[in-house]
């Protein structure tokens, strides 16, 4: 009869050539942590530290957000009597643009993560800050597509900036409607590089929580701003990079995130001012969906 994973390997360590140092399958994972253990970035050392050292407890911080939970717990039970988002249903009926993020001070700022591939080992560097009067956003640093010496990372050079997942009382995932609206708003200035737009939405299985919507914006550079305006209809579906076969349009009543992504590989500096992110339905598209759709049982 086959062994199965924990005892195999308890009759290893129970014959190890050491016999002076005690066994060591008290400390080894059973089950699938035994093969594959945790996820970890090339180069990163291993945490040993026990999982009950990774938590701070504090009865100041828990009551702080007791209150806070609560507090946002009543704002949505209000918000229902009013109609959509806490505004009237003919507010939300006749709206036809929204402003969806807006930089008008550093509280702004927290609502957008800056990601690099330092993460993997990488040299490239980005910032982000408020523009001139407090009333843009910058995000700038410097681009190198050197990969880092681990043996296992084979490409490098991007960074990105994505906005955090909103969240609802209890932690909650709240997600933006915007089924309302065919095309996406921003205002922003570049400086000639080409940026790819991702947008996040709530998936049904846990296998596709790594779809992301993509478009490429090709900016102009220069000292003036632009006014681009995306349809919907032109993102494409897209897997860990990889675009795919089967496509079919954005859930824009799903809606979790959007990000920009620089990976040009032309190496230096770079920088991107958005003043706004915005939706709003342009009456005159009437495009439901721009690729090619695949039937996966055809009929004949």
């Amino acid at each position: 009869m086959a062994l199965s994973s924990a005892r195999l390997l308890r009759t290893v360590c129970e014959k190890c050539v050491c016999r002076h140092t005690p066994p060591l399958w008290p400390m080894l994972p059973t089950g699938k942590a035994a093969f594959y253990g945790e996820y970890r970035r090339p180069g990163q050392p291993r945490d040993w530290n026990p999982p009950w050292k990774k938590f701070r407890f504090s009865f100041a911080k828990g009551v702080q957000g007791i209150r806070k939970h609560f507090g946002l717990l009543k704002e949505e039970a209000m918000e229902r009597w009013v109609g959509p988002q806490g505004r009237p249903l003919i507010e939300h009926m006749l709206e036809q643009t929204r402003v969806q993020w807006e930089f008008r001070g550093p509280e702004s700022l927290k609502q957008w993560t800056v990601s690099t591939d330092r993460e993997v080992g990488g040299r490239s560097e980005a910032y982000l800050k408020l523009g001139r009067n407090n009333g843009t956003c910058l995000l700038y640093g410097t681009l190198c597509s050197t990969p880092p010496r681990d043996g296992e990372t084979r490409y490098s050079g991007y960074c990105a900036l994505r906005s955090k997942q909103l969240l609802s009382s209890f932690d909650r995932k709240k997600n933006m409607d915007w089924s309302s609206f065919n095309t996406l708003y921003i205002r922003l200035r570049g400086d000639g590089r080409p940026w790819m737009i991702n947008i996040g939405a709530e998936t049904y299985f846990s296998h596709m929580r790594d779809d992301m919507y993509n478009y490429f914006l090709y900016t102009r550079g220069g000292p003036y701003w632009q006014d681009i305006k995306i349809p919907f209809s032109k993102f494409f579906l897209s897997s860990r990079g990889r675009i795919q076969d089967s496509q079919h349009p954005l859930w824009l009543d799903k809606v979790n995130t959007i990000g920009f992504t620089l990976g040009d590989k032309a190496d230096g500096p770079f920088q991107l001012e958005i003043d706004f992110i915005a939706v709003c339905n342009d009456r005159a598209h009437t495009e439901e969906f721009a690729y090619e759709m695949y039937k996966r049982n055809p009929t004949v």
